[in-house]
Parts: structure tokens; sequence; C-alpha cells
């Protein structure tokens, strides 16, 4: 089936290590609760969140001829998702090292394999369906003001809506003002609060949310982690609170199911309150179990 929803952006393979205790058992070895193997990156579990929901869904991202790559690919293909559209890399698949508390708090380490070197999506790629999501804005391979830009446009005359989810840059240091006259192009942005208060300068959701729709954004939507999201956009300003969970596993990927969420919301024609709800919802599953995707 033709996909509704084209997810672009990364695509990780995630170790994930829960539980780790905090001293060894013996000499230089650890014991954890459990330690998986998950598909990950921003694209692939809006992608697989997406089918979940019974969207049809696309993913645009880069993987190398290697067992992450093939791993990767072969669960986005059970999932159901068209992988189509995946690019090849000339370097090898990133994988991250995940170590969640049992909290679900979580650090990560990640490899020059990040930067996704020679990667670029020709605009073609983002052609043919309802939402175009940026999943991971300003991280390769959407760091280049001129590849974002080519992508938004390419989109936007095929009457797509576009999506964009942020991520703090790696090393490119970009931010809002390189990519300033593409705003006005972008529907919905979905920073958490860390990302914009690094992009707009703000420590206050409505000043935070205020300065993204000054600078042209059709919707601001701050993911607040516990304290749920802040929106503003479309004439309404409000902050909904977090759906409550009996226990938080693993809090990777919550913000990708938001966004999923999210615009599963805009495709059923809901309200604007309404799709918020829905990327509530759907990121308090998400924490209850161990994986983005």
């Amino acid at each position: 089936m033709k996909a509704q929803v084209i997810c672009a952006g990364q695509a990780v393979l995630d170790c994930i290590t829960r539980g780790r205790e905090e001293t060894p058992y013996k000499p230089n070895v650890y014991r954890a609760d459990s330690i998986r193997l998950h598909t990950g990156g921003d694209a692939v579990n809006e992608a697989m969140a997406l089918r979940s929901l019974g969207v049809e869904a696309a993913v645009v991202c880069g993987l190398g001829d290697d067992i992450p790559g093939r791993i990767i690919r072969e669960e986005l293909n059970r999932a159901g998702v068209d992988t189509e559209r995946i690019l090849p890399l000339s370097s090898d698949t990133p994988v991250a090292n995940l170590m969640v508390a049992i909290d679900g708090s979580r650090m990560s380490v990640n490899s020059r394999a990040t930067r996704l070197p020679g990667l670029t999506i020709p605009p073609e790629a983002v052609r043919g369906a309802r939402v175009l999501s940026l999943a991971s804005l300003f991280r390769p391979p959407l760091e280049d003001p001129d590849q974002i830009a080519s992508l938004v446009r390419a989109a936007r005359e095929d009457g797509a809506i576009i999506c964009a989810d942020t991520k703090l840059p790696l090393v490119s240091g970009m931010g809002l003002e390189g990519i300033r006259d593409i705003l006005p192009l972008i529907d919905y942005i979905f920073p958490n609060e860390k990302e914009a208060e690094y992009y707009t300068g703000r420590s206050a959701f409505p000043d935070m949310a205020r300065r993204l729709t000054d600078l042209g954004v059709g919707c601001a939507v701050i993911k607040a982690g516990p304290l749920g999201c802040y929106v503003r956009g479309q004439g309404e300003e409000y902050a909904l609170p977090a759906v409550p969970v009996e226990r938080v596993i693993d809090t990777t990927g919550a913000g990708d199911n938001f966004v999923a969420g999210f615009i599963s919301g805009l495709l059923d024609g809901v309200s604007l309150r309404e799709c918020a709800a829905r990327g509530l919802r759907q990121a308090a599953r998400a924490i209850t179990r161990i994986g983005g995707a």
C-alpha cells in the first residue's frame, strides 16, 4: 500500500542494558537485569510506532551492508514498514549502547558512525505521502540547511503536511537561524524541553513555544516527559499532563512514539488537543516496555 507517512532520519541498532549492578559481582564482570538488541533511531522508531497504530509508513534512512543493517531492515519488513526508500551507507550502520536504569532513565554511548558520512537524501525519496516527518532534524542526515530545504520543498509541492522532531546537534552547532526561511513551511515541530530551550534561548514553556511560532512554525508542541506536553498553534495554547503508568521500564523512543501518536491524529482529522492526547497515550505505552520501537 502507498505510505501515508514518510519518516526521514536516523536508523540505529540499540544494544540496551537494563539494570546493571553498581559494583561487579566478580572482577571486571557486572550483571544486569537484561541485555537486548532493538531497532532504534528516530525515523525507525516513528515508522514502527505508526505501523502499530495501523498507519502505512515508509522510512528514509541509511543502512550499511552489515549485520546491524540487515537486522534493522528485517525488523522493519516484519513490521510492515515500506523499506524501498532506504539508502546504502558507505560506512557502518550506527550501533548505540544504551544503559537504562531501573527507573527507566537512560544514558547512551554513540560512535562516529552516527555522522553518516556521505549520506544525502534525494528529494524524490520524500514525495508521495500525506505527511513527511523529519524525524531527526539537526542530526545527520538532516543537519545541512540545503538538504533540509530540498526535502521540505519537495514534500510541500506534493501537498504534504510537514512535521519536524528535533534533536540536539552532534557537532554542527546548527540552529533555527540556519533554516529560518524554511520554518514557515513546517506545520508542526516537536522539540523536547531541553531542545526547545537550546534552540529558542527561553526557559519557560510558553516562551519557548511563542518563539517557535513567531519564527513561522505552524504549531509548536514541546514534549516534557513526565510533565506531559505544551501546545501552541492554530489559535490554541495549553499544557496537557502526561498519562500515568504503573511502572516506567525504559524511556528510549518515548518522544518518537509521541510524534507517531500525534501524526495518527492528524491523519484521522481529529482536533489539535486530541492529536496531542494521542501522542501522550502512545508515549505512555512506549515507556512500559524496553526499546523505542
